[in-house]
């Protein structure tokens, strides 16, 4: 059921397709699903629904982000013909949006976690790419689909920032050979990282540095983490994105080995957001139904932040 015939059939007899981001949306499951729905519009003459679950003002650059619906705004009684997933891990990180992807008359789901369950009735999930973003790039090439460089520019985001920069060890031979395709398709690096990296308002920079010294350190500072609350999140005036990068930033300092934030949802469902160099942390993160990567995983757990903080301080201890 999974050969690209029949992948390529689908898409191309179904009418209505629906793409789902995941909810806290970030540069791969964006940029993922703008340059496929680009992809579609050059080679198939057809539009697709982009659904996500709120608006990050630092991918505004992507195209058909400004048309995207919020996952609040979907009409839940539309039925589609087809429902792609993208860089969503699991059922669980669509939420409300799920009901629309049961109804629908195909599904595919196209990731890179290797704790995805494969919930689709397509399913393309390969741990070893780098990103969604270029497990997408990856599909045009294989299809013959020209890709425009409204598309270009989205894949080369999700790459970018899912990769750190081609930092991280989930960049391949592969990834520099699909990134260097899109700079031919014309995505100019240079815009791209301003865009991803050097365009933020100066109230998420203020606040980020608010976290940072607020940061605890502990087990030889072999351990780092830091609580994020709600009612810090509204002082300051920032979006649902406003701890991105920050966990990468406590890892980065040479004594850390793992590095954690706790957010507050509610007063006790606390969302944790888990990174690392040499613990594979998607272990620990799935102990309390979560997942993700060996090196950077999430979960969320029905817990105070400080709760919650101590049940993963448990595990990481244990594993380092």
């Amino acid at each position: 059921m999974n050969s690209d015939s029949n992948i390529e059939y689908i898409i191309k007899n179904s009418k209505k397709i629906l793409l789902v981001t995941h909810i806290n949306p970030d540069g791969d499951t964006l940029g993922s699903a703008c340059g496929l729905a680009s992809i579609v519009k050059t080679n198939l003459k057809k539009n697709c629904d982009i659904l996500i679950d709120n608006f990050v003002e630092t991918y505004s650059f992507l195209k058909n982000l400004k048309n995207a619906k919020l996952y609040d705004e979907i009409d839940k009684s539309l039925v589609y013909d087809l429902v792609i997933t993208l860089d969503v891990a699991s059922l669980d990180r669509m939420e409300q949006v799920k009901v629309l992807f049961d109804k629908a008359k195909s599904t595919i789901n196209i990731d890179h976690h290797g704790t995805n369950p494969k919930f689709a009735q397509i399913n393309i999930i390969e741990p070893e790419a780098s990103s969604t973003g270029e497990i997408v790039a990856k599909m045009a090439d294989k299809f013959n689909w020209q890709i425009n460089k409204d598309a270009a520019d989205a894949l080369y985001a999700a790459i970018l920032t899912d990769t750190g920069s081609f930092r991280y060890s989930n960049t391949s031979a592969d990834t520099f050979k699909i990134a260097s395709k899109l700079l031919d398709c014309g995505t100019k690096p240079d815009e791209i990282a301003q865009k991803c990296y050097d365009s933020y308002p100066k109230n998420f920079v203020m606040f980020q540095n608010y976290c940072l010294n607020k940061a605890v350190f502990t087990d030889d500072d072999k351990i780092a983490y830091m609580y994020v609350y709600r009612k810090d999140i509204e002082k300051f005036k920032v979006g649902p994105d406003c701890t991105e990068g920050l966990t990468e930033k406590l890892r980065s300092i040479i004594s850390t080995e793992a590095a954690f934030i706790a957010k507050e949802l509610a007063p006790n469902l606390t969302k944790i957001s888990l990174r690392s160099k040499s613990i594979d942390v998607s272990k620990v993160c799935s102990m309390f139904g979560g997942g993700g990567h060996k090196f950077a995983s999430g979960c969320t757990i029905k817990a105070s932040v400080k709760q919650a903080s101590e049940k993963i301080l448990t595990e990481l201890r244990k594993a380092i």
